[in-house]
C-alpha cells in the first residue's frame, strides 16, 4: 500500500496496517498496543496503559498522535496539578477589565495524561465529564470538547511510590487497560541497534498516514459490523460471570458489556471482517474487565489479582462454536456478511 493510498482509503484493516507500519518506523513489538489504540479511536474509548517507567509508554502515544494527524496535548500529572490545569479557567485581562475564557489542554483531538496516578484523585476527576460526555464545564459554562476525543493515560504500577489508585469510576471509563511488558531479547537488541544508527529517532521521524475523512468513514464502517445473538450472549455471560464470582466484591458494568460489543466490532473490522467471530471477544476479556474488578476484602488481604479473576472466568464461560457465527448462520440472523 503507498503512502498516498494510506492516507485516503476508509477501510478500517488498510487504516491499522498505515498506523502499524509507520509506527514500526521508530518503535518495535508494540503491535498489540497499536490495534487497541486504533480501536479505542474508531470506537470512541479511552485507554489506560501501565507499565513500568522508561518503556516508551509516552513515545507510543505520541507516534499514534503523529500518524493519525490528530491534534494533541499532554498533560504531565503530578501531585501539585490542579483540575484547572487540565480543564482550563477564566483568567482577568487588565486590558478589557474583563474576565477571558483560557481552555486548558483537555480541548484536543488526543490527549496524553502522563502519569495519571501521581496526581490526586481530585484531579483525577477532571477527566470524568470529558471522558464520559465529551464536554467540560468550566464556572458553570458548559462547552463540548473536539471530535474525535480520546484520552490515552499512562500510569506506572500502583505498587511505585507516590502514586494514586484511580477511582472506580474513572476506570470504568477506560475502554481498556493495557500493561505494556518488558521486550523481549531481540526485540531490545533492535532497538538497541536502531537508536545506535540514530539516536534521535522519534515521534519526528514519523508522518501522518491518514485522513481525517479516512477516519471518520472507518468510523462508521465499524458501526455496521454485525454481531450475531450467540456472540452477544456470549458477551453477556462473561459480564455476569464477574458479578457472581465469589472474590469480586463489585462486577463489570454495562459500560463494559458495551466495550465488549464495540471493541469486537472494531477488531473484525481491522482484520477485515464484516462480522464478529467468539474470538473477537474473547480476546478482550482481560483489557475490557481487569481494571473494572472490585475485589473481595478477602481476596484482598490473600493477594488476589484481578487478572487471575479474569483468568478463572475466561475458563468458566464457554464461547459459542465457530459455526454458530458462520456467513451461513449469520443469514439466517439476519445479517449480510461478506466471506473472508
Amino acid at each position: 500500500m503507498s503512502g498516498t493510498d494510506a492516507q485516503t482509503d476508509p477501510d478500517p484493516e488498510a487504516v491499522f496496517d498505515a498506523l502499524r507500519e509507520e509506527i514500526a518506523r521508530v518503535l518495535i513489538g508494540n503491535e498489540e498496543a497499536v490495534e487497541y489504540l486504533t480501536i479505542s479511536l474508531l470506537t470512541r474509548g479511552h485507554l489506560l496503559v501501565e507499565g513500568v517507567p522508561g518503556i516508551a509508554k509516552t513515545t507510543l502515544a505520541n507516534l499514534f498522535a503523529r500518524t493519525t494527524g490528530l491534534e494533541s496535548t499532554r498533560i504531565q500529572m503530578t501531585p501539585d496539578t490542579l483540575p484547572a490545569d487540565i480543564t482550563g479557567t477564566h483568567i482577568y485581562r487588565q486590558g478589557t477589565g474583563a474576565f477571558e475564557l483560557q481552555r486548558g489542554p483537555v480541548f484536543a483531538n488526543l490527549v496524553i495524561a502522563d502519569e495519571i496516578n501521581r496526581a490526586t484523585p481530585k484531579t483525577q476527576s477532571a477527566l470524568l465529564e470529558a471522558m464520559q460526555e465529551r464536554q467540560v464545564t468550566i464556572e458553570g459554562e458548559t462547552l463540548a470538547l473536539p471530535d474525535p476525543f480520546m484520552v490515552v493515560a499512562t500510569q506506572n504500577p500502583i505498587e511505585a511510590e507516590g502514586v494514586f489508585q484511580l477511582p472506580e469510576a474513572q476506570r470504568d471509563r477506560f475502554q481498556f487497560k493495557l500493561y505494556l511488558e518488558l521486550p523481549e531479547r531481540a526485540v531490545e537488541r533492535d532497538l538497541l541497534d536502531r537508536f545506535d544508527d540514530d539516536p534521535e529517532l522519534g515521534p519526528a521521524d514519523v508522518e501522518q498516514v491518514v485522513e481525517p475523512e479516512a477516519l471518520r468513514a472507518a468510523r462508521e464502517t465499524v458501526q455496521t459490523v454485525h454481531v450475531a445473538s450467540p456472540v452477544k450472549e456470549y458477551v453477556l455471560n462473561l459480564v455476569r460471570a464477574t458479578r457472581r464470582h465469589p472474590d469480586v466484591a463489585y462486577g463489570a458494568s454495562p459500560r463494559a458489556t458495551l466495550a465488549f460489543l464495540n471493541g469486537s466490532k472494531a477488531r473484525a473490522a481491522i482484520r477485515g471482517r464484516e462480522y464478529v467471530i467468539p474470538d473477537d471477544a474473547k480476546s478482550m476479556v482481560e483489557p475490557v474487565l481487569v481494571h473494572r474488578l472490585v475485589l473481595t476484602t478477602d481476596a484482598d488481604l490473600s493477594d488476589v489479582d484481578p487478572a487471575d479473576v479474569v483468568s478463572d472466568i475466561v475458563a468458566d464461560v464457554e464461547p459459542p462454536g465457530a459455526e454458530e457465527v458462520t456467513p451461513d448462520a449469520l443469514a439466517v440472523d439476519g445479517g449480510d456478511p461478506s466471506t473472508e
